[in-house]
């Protein structure tokens, strides 16, 4: 009969404790939020840690490749919007504000497909991935690393260059900077641009 009640109490017990450390990853996920050049600091930190570990161990080359094309794939998806202007929706299905098209059309914010903040944290998950994978001598699959180095440099530079021409044909730009920003209204009713 004791059996059936420690059964019992187990996955109490473990669920518990999921919520618990699920709570306490959320409280400070939210707390470290607003603070946007400390996070991209501390994970500059952990790209230099990597890239020093890696150096100095001369090898994972694999680990460090697939980290590279996974990164890649994020930075796009950081700058593509949400809603590709071509007129194909998102994958949502949902019917959100579209980019203006002509200069006539009202102005709609950047809404991307991959937010700042989730762009930082699956990057920062990727990082501390790979460097845990330094760790395991049987991912150190010996490789030529010079045309690793040479594939991802080709596509990178085909990829954002296919980027770049979607940004030109539909006329967005993925950043803030020097982009027109409207404070309200003046005493006098008009709206002002700064």
């Amino acid at each position: 009969m004791d059996t059936t009640k420690a059964s019992d109490a187990s996955p109490g017990a473990a669920y518990k404790l999921y919520k618990t450390i699920s709570n306490r990853h959320q409280y400070y996920l939210d707390k470290i939020t607003p603070h946007l050049i400390p996070r991209w600091i501390a994970a500059a930190l952990l790209v230099f840690f990597y890239c020093v570990r890696v150096y100095i161990l001369k090898g994972w080359y694999i680990i460090t490749y697939a980290l590279g094309i996974y990164l890649l794939n994020l930075f796009i998806a950081f700058l593509t919007p949400k809603i590709d202007p071509a007129g194909f929706e998102d994958s949502d299905g949902d019917d959100g504000p579209s980019l203006p098209t002509k200069n006539n059309e009202e102005f709609r914010p950047f809404m991307r497909r991959l937010p700042e903040f989730k762009f930082w944290y699956s990057f920062t998950k990727a990082i501390l991935v790979a460097t845990i994978c330094t760790c395991f001598e049987a991912l150190n699959i010996p490789v030529f690393w010079p045309i690793l180095v040479m594939y991802f440099i080709i596509l990178f530079t085909l990829t954002m260059k296919r980027q770049i021409k979607h940004m030109i044909k539909y006329r967005y730009l993925p950043f803030s900077h020097g982009k027109t920003r409207y404070r309200g209204k003046d005493d006098t009713g008009k709206v002002v641009a700064s």
